[in-house]
This record gives structure tokens, sequence and C-alpha cells, in this order.
């Protein structure tokens, strides 16, 4: 019994290289489109900070955690 139908198959190997470049084409793609949205994401208040600051709610929690 002969097939007169050919199916076209994909090796593993290939699928899996395709798939590979795939998602790493999106990847770059996604790093290249959310470039531009970093800095709108700092918030100005957090640029002036001087850092750690011990608060009354801070000290009031040292207080009640006996640290």
């Amino acid at each position: 019994m002969t097939d007169s139908k050919q199916t076209k198959s994909i090796p593993r190997r290939d699928f899996l290289r395709k798939a590979g470049m795939t998602s790493g084409a999106v990847g770059a793609a996604a790093v290249a489109l959310s470039t531009g949205q970093a800095k709108a994401a700092v918030s100005p208040a957090k640029e002036d900070s001087a850092g750690y600051r011990e608060t009354e709610h801070v000290r009031t929690y040292y207080r009640l955690a006996r640290i």
C-alpha cells in the first residue's frame, strides 16, 4: 500500500530552533518598546528623599517590637 498523501513534518530540532528565535525576537521587541516608559514610572518625590528617616510611627514600631 502506498501513501498518495505526503505529510510535511518539521523535525524537532528545527521546531525548537524556530520557537527559540521567535521568543527571543518577542523579548527584544518588548525591551525596545518599554525603554521610554521606565523614566515615567519614577516619581519625583523619590529623587528628593534623603534615604531612611526615623519617623514617629517607625519609633512606635520599634518600641512595640522591642528592638
